[in-house]
């Protein structure tokens, strides 16, 4: 078994920095879960608990950094559409403002990673469902996959990504396969919405979890899923950090609690690689709480 590499003084003093624009709040459709109350309701707990640590506000993602992961036709749709892009992922005005400044919340946070610092955004909407031409399950464009994207292209020789969100990143799948500076790896409920990730192949590893698996159980898949990340000697660990694995959450029948999300992040403060963590997804009352067990225990 490969034992991920700890080293507990690298980082020490070392605060969290987040990046959010609160303008990420102004795009919502009644009754669609993933609402700005998610991200409204998180901030001011984070802020109130820990006040020493860094808020910036992130830029939007120029074309140039887009097109490393999409299309350019994927690049005016999203722009230019005159119609919702499916049931899920609605047509807002001005979204394309608001992904682009998703996408560079995420591209930011793996710079800042890159430069020592413990990085986190705290953006919406959400990336990991979105393909190179396509936008779906609430996500426009693919902001882990082009913060991946973003630091081979600058400094890093290899990437790694580990997506515990309970639904499968088929969109960054779709995005980094074949790539052999990257490897990713997707913990995630199966069957579930979109329907993939039963198996694995290349450099993408799928860990489906069934209904209703024992939380224990899936914490133990989590864990090998991240060492074998590990043993890939990344230069960058990204993290698509959703949260509706939660036992509460009303999207799937998972059953995680508050303490295995600490121990998630437990696992990141003892890794010896710099580490970039993009909200991804998560629908329940408890979210705050739920993020901030999980970004206390990193950054301990």
């Amino acid at each position: 078994m490969v034992v991920v590499e700890y080293a507990p003084d690298r980082y020490l003093a070392t605060l969290m920095t987040t990046f959010y624009d609160p303008s990420c709040l102004e795009y919502s459709k009644p009754g669609h879960p993933e609402r700005p109350e998610r991200i409204a309701r998180i901030a001011p707990v984070l802020k109130h608990r820990h006040p020493d640590w860094e808020w910036r506000s992130p830029r939007a993602a120029a074309d140039d950094e887009l097109l490393r992961a999409h299309s350019r036709q994927h690049v005016e749709h999203v722009a230019n559409a005159r119609e919702d892009f499916d049931l899920d992922t609605p047509d807002y005005p001005n979204i394309a403002t608001y992904a682009r400044c998703s996408a560079g919340g995420a591209i930011e946070a793996a710079r800042a990673a890159l430069r020592g610092e413990s990085a986190f955004s705290l953006m919406r909407p959400p990336g990991h469902h979105a393909k190179r031409d396509r936008a779906m399950g609430f996500c426009y464009f693919s902001n882990i996959a082009i913060a991946a994207l973003d630091a081979l292209e600058n400094s890093a020789e290899r990437v790694a990504i580990w997506d515990f969100d309970g639904h499968h990143g088929n969109g960054t799948e779709a995005i980094v396969a074949h790539n052999r500076r990257i490897q990713f790896a997707s913990i995630h409920q199966f069957p579930a919405y979109p329907g993939t990730g039963a198996k694995s192949f290349a450099n993408i590893d799928n860990y489906p979890v069934a209904p209703f698996t024992r939380r224990k159980q899936h914490v133990e898949v989590a864990k090998p899923a991240l060492e074998k990340l590990i043993a890939f000697k990344p230069d960058l660990l990204l993290v698509s950090a959703g949260f509706d694995a939660y036992a509460r959450d009303p999207l799937l029948q998972l059953t995680l609690e508050r303490e295995d999300f600490a121990k998630f992040g437990e696992w990141l403060s003892n890794i010896d690689h710099p580490v970039a963590v993009v909200l991804e997804g998560g629908y329940s009352e408890d979210l705050p709480e739920l993020i901030d067990a999980f970004l206390t225990s990193w950054n301990d």
